[in-house]
């Protein structure tokens, strides 16, 4: 039988001063407790208080997904609105020093803190996170394999992080190249089963450098948690519809591996070198130019790469009801993602006589306005 392929989704925002359009370095208290009152496990804090992260349920299919996800980003939008704030989904903010933000007092956090110093402090950045449900331990890790030749073409849809510090960063996705300093990070190695992933596991924590497999950073892992594969390489979407699509495509890719290797199929396993390469060509280029088409070892334009996946995956996006998400990716390709509209809205402020900081303004204005744009209240 195929796998569940249950959905659950987690995004991280930035709490924005009205006024300033700067960080709020620290929040009141009253509004995470709010926040708590009203979503109760669904909202948690960050690392750093300026951040607050949301996670659905476990959501049967991409309308559930579509349902939590809505009334989440809703009523943080409106908390953060009684409270003073602003809310902004991307993964960096234009111009807010990551220096000056303070870290939330807890247990966690504090060791965080000691283990990582100033790798972790530097951690101005915000993800989204898709866990699908796999329940077999095996098929996790078979699935996994494969899916990770599909990580690149998600996270250049899901691009929101050109600007880090105040400084054009020339990238698309400038979030990697942060969160890359951590440990443990990037595209997973192939394991050839659950036991010879769990037994890297076991000598990791037997050798005392992490406590649970929960310290595996990757793009894509099997979940500590859960039944699930958690893809984990994405930027947040500044959009609600481009972070559905990403979802729907993630379900439905990992549904079309299960489903071809009920005919003794498979996609081919590539060089994780080979991998990395278009991981790379995401982050600098996002959805704008090309990526190799590794089965024929040449570059081609990414608007034919995700064309050829929306029709390898269509039948499996309708059995799932999600087709209607997983075409918006040539929505995402025609107006472009958020880091496009980003530095297209800069480039506009510069050139009608704006210094920098007014030009990031502007683009703090674009990211809160287009956070709540495809909830219905601001319709």
């Amino acid at each position: 039988m195929l796998p569940a392929l249950t959905l659950g989704v987690e995004e991280e925002y930035l709490l924005v001063d009205p006024d300033t359009r700067d960080l709020v370095a620290d929040p009141s208290p009253d509004f995470m407790k709010e926040c708590k009152d009203r979503l109760g496990e669904r909202v948690t804090p960050e690392f750093l208080k300026c951040q607050v992260e949301i996670g659905t349920p476990v959501c049967a299919d991409i309308t559930e997904a579509r349902y939590h996800l809505t009334a989440l980003r809703s009523v943080i939008i409106n908390t953060a609105e009684k409270h003073g704030m602003k809310l902004m989904a991307a993964s960096t903010h234009p111009f807010a020093q990551w220096g000056q933000q303070q870290h939330t007092s807890a247990p966690r956090y504090d060791l965080l803190d000691a283990d990582m110093g100033g790798v972790i402090r530097r951690m101005l950045i915000c993800g989204m996170h898709v866990h699908a449900g796999i329940e077999d331990e095996d098929d996790r890790i078979d699935l996994m394999n494969q899916a990770r030749y599909f990580l690149p073409h998600l996270l250049a849809l899901s691009t929101s992080s050109p600007f880090w510090g105040g400084h054009d960063m020339a990238m698309r996705c400038a979030r990697l190249g942060i969160f890359d300093s951590m440990p443990r990070t990037g595209i997973p190695d192939r394991y050839e089963s659950w036991s010879e992933y769990q037994r890297m596991i076991d000598r990791l924590i037997h050798a005392g450098v992490m406590e649970d497999a929960s310290k595996l950073w990757w793009d894509m892992r099997p979940s500590a948690r859960f039944p699930t594969v958690e893809m984990r390489i994405t930027d947040v979407c500044t959009r609600l519809e481009d972070a559905l699509c990403i979802a729907a495509l993630y379900q439905s890719i990992l549904r079309m591996l299960a489903r071809i290797k009920q005919r003794n199929m498979r996609w081919r396993i590539y060089p994780r070198i080979m991998l990395e390469e278009n991981r790379w060509r995401a982050q600098r280029y996002g959805c704008t130019k090309s990526m190799i088409d590794l089965g024929r070892g040449e570059c081609v334009p990414f608007g034919s790469l995700i064309e050829e996946i929306i029709e390898l995956v269509t039948e499996d996006a309708t059995a799932l009801g999600c087709l209607k998400e997983v075409q918006h990716a040539r929505t995402i390709l025609k107006r472009g993602a958020s880091a496009c509209r980003q530095i297209e809205t800069y480039a506009e402020a510069r050139k009608a006589g704006a210094d920098e900081k007014e030009a990031f303004i502007k683009v703090v204005d674009l990211l809160v306005q287009e956070t709540a744009a495809d909830l219905p209240e601001s319709k």
